[in-house]
């Protein structure tokens, strides 16, 4: 059986097909032109595909690719006698419907249900098409750090007229399927995942994205549970004109201090729109030097920016509720309005207390993982039978104020505690040593309030910049040989040593900016050396300008430009005397240099301009790497990453009055 990765380009008289084996190297090229007419081959390659149960592999295919296979099956009998260029028209035309529709968020005319060959869409799988995630498969491209980032060459509306604007067509063509390829080949994982549940629950999830196969999975035993069709339960829903917060509010929530009963008064007197949560309520409590904000994205505060350590006489305790929406959902009996509570309620908790039976290895820990945190996250989805705007407030505002209980009794119970970070699920204190027992008492006490479980750790040392930005670095824990090589492989920025046969590594938190390890293809990796720099310095003591000397990867250096709408980048720089200007692809790969082009996004209307790096630095674009120079070859500008390193450690290393009284 052969799977094959696919990519099509549509001009308004050229038609190109490009399929790779996903395991092999085998290439399938069509071409329908005056010039190279292989309509009846594709055809029957299309009809082989379907006769074998053959899939096609695609980045955005299910709203694009797919949709333009099944319409020429639908209609390439009706082509007869047409040229070359007529055909390539005809499917010009239905393409732009396609991309007309998918702009306008309009269903497709081909229903994956409905397609003879069956899909995996990377594109919808890793929920790239999620507004907060969106990514084109040349910013994917940049984030993997593939060889070639290359637009396409030639306008879709243009008149193609010579074999060279073909090959060019298809150079670009067979550069976006093997970056597919790449992008399949690091979620075989995920596939493997996906295939496991078609097979168990008769759905075809290959191209699911995490809350899609969600409200699948749960929605199957829903429907088994409650006895109903699969039409009944999508139409499920519970609106809400008025949702009153007194209402909701936990009975066991109550503070000590006025700062968070004043605050405890104004969730009681808010009454949220239905339809409107977003920006519903934000609120602020400054508490013990620190401002905590509440919103319905989650509760944060933050000391101000430093670095803080543990040491004879104080300790940084950092404690995380376990599982903390899932478990405050099913301690508490939360559930949308249209379903019946016990029944409900107890069908989560089923997926709560298997996930723990089941090895982290296994996949369906990791489904079940996703069914928990996902599902009341979908009860803000109007689009989703967990819709209600009720529920969705229970779980933020309860969960929110349950937090602020234990940071309340830690802060007023323990003489000299300092509050560092507090998160959605967790906070971390700094407290004397002599009151270890007395902070774990008061924890203990929270988790018999509050039904609710807690874990803790220690830390060694907190950088942190902000809520969002810091480095935290775990005491060690003593393993096995088997374990601390694992260990060791996956989480290569953790601390390690060995002591006289005994093996223990220190886990190492990075979050926001200063996270370099294993980022989500879909997320900014510019100027990497920054963060890794940053580590080093306040984990490792090495000196930014002795890492950066170390450091001879071009891809830690290279930054990610994007352009949308109606602006363009555009390179300007001085040749022969001559000042000349160059149009760039809409994403580039660059870095800063000694030497090269100043890059600008321009707008298309009124000619207005935004300097990529402000002042007077320049750039080299680096969207090809085919050839890899001597590194001082490259030119880089070390100054301009030293300087901004220094400026970011500088800037945490710069202790106010208020630090200064504390310590």
């Amino acid at each position: 059986m052969k799977h094959w990765v696919m990519d099509y380009e549509t001009l308004s008289n050229c038609f190109t097909a490009v399929f790779e084996h996903y395991k092999t190297q085998e290439t399938k090229v069509f071409v329908i032109h005056d010039l190279q007419n292989d309509t009846d081959i594709f055809i029957d390659f299309l009809k082989q595909n379907i006769q074998n149960k053959e899939w096609h592999i695609s980045y955005n295919g299910l709203a694009f690719d797919a949709q333009v296979t099944h319409y020429i099956l639908d209609n390439y009998e009706s082509w007869t006698g047409l040229s070359g260029c007529d055909i390539a028209t005809a499917i010009f035309k239905y393409a732009q419907i396609c991309i007309q529709k998918a702009n306008n968020k309009e269903f497709s005319d081909y229903a994956q249900w409905k397609m003879k060959i069956g899909q995996i869409d990377l594109f919808k799988m890793h929920h790239w098409d999620n507004p907060a995630k969106r990514s084109s498969l040349k910013w994917i491209q940049y984030s993997m750090d593939w060889q070639n980032i290359l637009d396409m060459p030639i306008h879709h509306d243009t008149k193609i007229e010579t074999k060279e604007q073909i090959d060019t067509i298809l150079e670009y063509c067979i550069n976006d399927v093997r970056s597919t390829k790449e992008i399949f080949n690091r979620s075989k994982s995920q596939i493997k995942l996906r295939k496991e549940l078609t097979k168990t629950y008769g759905i075809n999830l290959f191209s699911a994205s995490e809350p899609r196969i969600s409200k699948e999975v749960f929605g199957y035993f829903l429907r088994q549970m409650l006895n109903i069709p699969k039409r009944d339960l999508r139409g499920m829903r519970t609106y809400r004109d008025i949702v009153k917060v007194k209402d909701i509010i936990l009975p066991y929530i109550s503070f000590t201090s006025p700062e968070f009963n004043m605050l405890l008064d104004r969730f009681k007197s808010l009454e949220v729109v239905g339809n409107k949560l977003k920006g519903s309520f934000k609120y602020s409590v400054n508490y013990k030097n620190v401002k905590t904000h509440f919103g319905l994205g989650g509760v944060h505060g933050a000391r101000e920016k430093g670095v803080y350590e543990s040491n004879d006489d104080m300790v940084i305790m950092s404690s995380d509720v376990t599982s903390f929406y899932p478990n405050l959902a099913i301690k508490n009996k939360f559930a949308p309005g249209h379903f019946p509570k016990e029944e409900f309620c107890n069908q989560y908790e089923w997926f709560f207390n298997e996930r723990k039976k089941i090895p982290k290895s296994n996949p369906m820990n990791y489904v079940y993982k996703i069914i928990l945190n996902s599902t009341f996250g979908l009860s803000n989805d109007d689009k989703s039978f967990f819709y209600d705007p009720e529920l969705c407030l229970r779980i933020t505002i309860n969960g929110q104020l349950t937090l602020m209980m234990l940071y309340e009794q830690i802060m007023e119970r323990i003489p000299g505690a300092v509050a560092l970070l507090h998160n959605t699920d967790g906070i971390e204190t700094m407290i004397p040593r002599d009151h270890v027992d007395n902070y774990m008492q008061i924890c203990r006490e929270w988790e018999e309030q509050t039904n609710l479980q807690l874990e803790h750790d220690e830390y060694q040392k907190l950088v942190l910049a902000d809520v969002n930005n810091y480095i935290g670095v775990n005491n060690f824990v003593e393993v096995d040989i088997t374990k601390w090589r694992e260990v060791k492989q996956s989480q290569p920025h953790y601390l390690f040593k060995v002591d006289n046969d005994k093996f223990s590594f220190a886990p190492v938190k990075l979050k926001g900016r200063f996270d370099f390890h294993n980022l989500q293809l879909h997320k900014n990796k510019s100027k990497l050396v920054i963060p890794k720099a940053i580590y080093q310095y306040f984990v490792h003591n090495v000196l930014p300008e002795d890492y950066l000397k170390d450091n001879k990867n071009i891809l830690d250096y290279c930054i990610g430009g994007k352009s949308k709408g109606d602006w363009k980048q555009v390179a300007k720089f001085v040749k022969n005397g001559e000042y000349l200007e160059e149009d760039l692809q809409k994403i580039n790969r660059y870095y800063i240099s000694n030497n090269g082009v100043k890059i600008v996004k321009v707008n298309k209307n009124d000619d207005r301009e935004i300097q990529l790096e402000s002042g007077k630095w320049l750039q080299t674009v680096f969207n090809n790497m085919k050839v890899e120079p001597k590194w001082e070859n490259y030119n880089i500008n070390e100054g301009y990453y030293l300087s901004a390193i220094e400026t970011e450690i500088n800037n945490i290393l710069t202790v106010s009055s208020n630090q200064l009284e504390l310590f």
